[in-house]
C-alpha cells in the first residue's frame, strides 16, 4: 500500500491510499485534472472518496469526482455546504459509525474547526493496517490503540504565531482564527504523546502552513519525540505505508 499526496497545504489538499487492486481518494481539494493524473488517468479502480469539510482547498472538484461515477462520503452537515454541480449527491457519513469503502473499513470521528460537521477519520486496510487522518482541527479529544501509519496536520507553531501575531500585533483576529482552526506543533507532539506508537511505521506531517511553519523544526521534533520514521509531506510524494515497523 502507498500513499500518495497529490497536493498538501492551503492550496489545496488531496491524497491517495492505493495497492495494485484499489484506490481510496482522500480529500479532493484539488483540480479533477490533478487527481486524474495522479492516478495515472486510471478512475476504474477509485473505491470512493472521503472528504473532512467543506472548506474549497478540500472539497474543490468534488462534483467532478461524483460526475466521473466515484462514491463521495462525508458528513450530513458538510454535504449541505458543499456548492454542487451535478445531480450526483455524496453518501453521508455519521462519527463513530464505521463504513466499508472497498476493503477500506472506514470510522469518522468528529473534530473542532470552524467548518459544518468536520471529521477526521481512521481507516483500516489488510494492507496497511490502521491508518489515522487528522487535519484540520484545534483538538482532538480521542486516542487511537494499534495505529499503524499517521498523516497529521501540523500547520504552525504557537511560538511563530505569538512572534508574528502576538499582543504588539494589529492582527489578532487572524491569530485566533489560526488558534481555533488548525493542529499546532504543540498540538501534534500531544497528540502522538497520548497514543501508544509501538506499531507505528510512518509518521507523515501535513498541511504546513507557507508563513507560519519551520519544516526542519517540525521534522526534528517530531522525530526525536517518537523515534519513528517521520515525513514532511510534498506535493508528488510516494510513502509505503506498511502494517507493520520494518
Amino acid at each position: 500500500m502507498d500513499l500518495k499526496i497529490i497536493s498538501t497545504g492551503s492550496q489545496g489538499n488531496a491524497y491517495i491510499l492505493s495497492n495494485e487492486n484499489e484506490a481510496l481518494l482522500i480529500e479532493c481539494g484539488v483540480n479533477i485534472k490533478e487527481i486524474k493524473k495522479a492516478l495515472d488517468f486510471d478512475l476504474s479502480k477509485v473505491v470512493g472518496c472521503i472528504v473532512t469539510h467543506e472548506h474549497l482547498d478540500h472539497s474543490k472538484s468534488v462534483s467532478d469526482v461524483l460526475d466521473c461515477g466515484i462514491s463521495v462520503w462525508t458528513s450530513h452537515g458538510t454535504s449541505k455546504c458543499l456548492k454542487l454541480k451535478t445531480k450526483r449527491i455524496p453518501l453521508l457519513l455519521t462519527s463513530k459509525r464505521t463504513v466499508k469503502i472497498g476493503n477500506f473499513r472506514i470510522i469518522p470521528f468528529d473534530v473542532k474547526h470552524d467548518a459544518a460537521e468536520p471529521l477526521g477519520f481512521l481507516i483500516y486496510h489488510p494492507d496497511c493496517g490502521k491508518v489515522l487522518f487528522l487535519t484540520d482541527t484545534y483538538y482532538c479529544k480521542y486516542t487511537f490503540p494499534g495505529l499503524n501509519n499517521i498523516i497529521i496536520e501540523t500547520n504552525y507553531s504557537k511560538e511563530i504565531i505569538e512572534s508574528k501575531y502576538g499582543p504588539d500585533s494589529d492582527k489578532e483576529f487572524l491569530r485566533n482564527r489560526i488558534l481555533q482552526s488548525h493542529f499546532s506543533l504543540e498540538n501534534c507532539k500531544g497528540m502522538l504523546a497520548s497514543n501508544d506508537l509501538t506499531q507505528v511505521n510512518n509518521i507523515v506531517l501535513i498541511h504546513l502552513s507557507d508563513s507560519n511553519s519551520n519544516e526542519k523544526q517540525f521534522h526534528k521534533e517530531v522525530s526525536e519525540l517518537t523515534g519513528k520514521n517521520v515525513t514532511v509531506a510534498s506535493n508528488g510524494m510516494k510513502i509505503n505505508f506498511n502494517k507493520t515497523p520494518f
